[in-house]
């Protein structure tokens, strides 16, 4: 099983980056005058951002309609200006995929809109000099996390398979999903756990 791993597929959230969204939200209740129970009850609480992770609303509907649910015209560089407010980088866990990328495949695939993708640069920009052009979000698979469809629609885009990939997610629900679909997983819950995994799958190169 050890030598089988080619590829490691890793959330983002809370996993290469530690992510605050309360920072986010009171950022989003300054601008828009409001507060950040009545933010978090209009985007998280509604079930609205999943419309947005799944895809079921394209990039420009789901802006528009952020700021209608907030009561405020939020421009989209606001919106990426208060998500990366919220985005600390993990440096541990960015150093563990830095030396993983020398022996095997690695990527991102994270519930999120499209957004968050095109401007991973502004938002993160850790990542594009590890993982390149192989960070994907739910969004574009118009599914998401742990629906099974999402990983094989993203193991299909990298030309990989599910016996040959390990997934790393911090919630237990995206674990159990990428099991479904096939894929080795990884509940992470600390970098010296991670590191355990990967000794045990044979990965861990000191």
């Amino acid at each position: 099983m050890a030598d089988g791993i080619k590829l490691v597929l890793f959330d983002m959230d809370n996993v290469l980056c530690n992510y605050d969204r309360g920072k986010r939200v009171a950022y989003l209740a300054e601008l828009a005058g409001s507060t950040s129970a009545s933010i978090h009850e209009a985007i998280w609480d509604s079930g609205f951002e999943l419309l947005g992770d799944s895809g079921t609303l394209d990039a420009a509907d789901y802006l528009r309609g952020f700021g209608e649910r907030i009561g405020y015209p939020l421009s989209l560089e606001e919106w990426v200006e208060a998500r990366r407010r919220s985005m600390q980088a993990n440096r541990a866990m960015l150093e563990i995929a830095g030396s993983l990328r020398k022996t095997v495949d690695i990527a991102v695939l994270t519930n999120n809109t499209t957004l968050v993708a095109d401007h991973i640069d502004t938002l993160l920009p850790n990542l594009r000099p590890l993982f390149g052009a192989r960070i994907y979000t739910s969004a574009q698979f118009k599914t998401a996390k742990p629906d099974p469809r999402c990983y094989r629609l993203c193991l299909s885009e990298l030309d990989a398979r599910p016996e040959t990939t390990l997934f790393v997610d911090d919630l237990m629900a995206n674990v159990a999903g990428a099991r479904e679909a096939g894929l080795f997983a990884h509940h992470h819950t600390s970098v010296e756990g991670f590191k355990q995994a990967l000794a045990e799958y044979g990965l861990l190169r000191e």
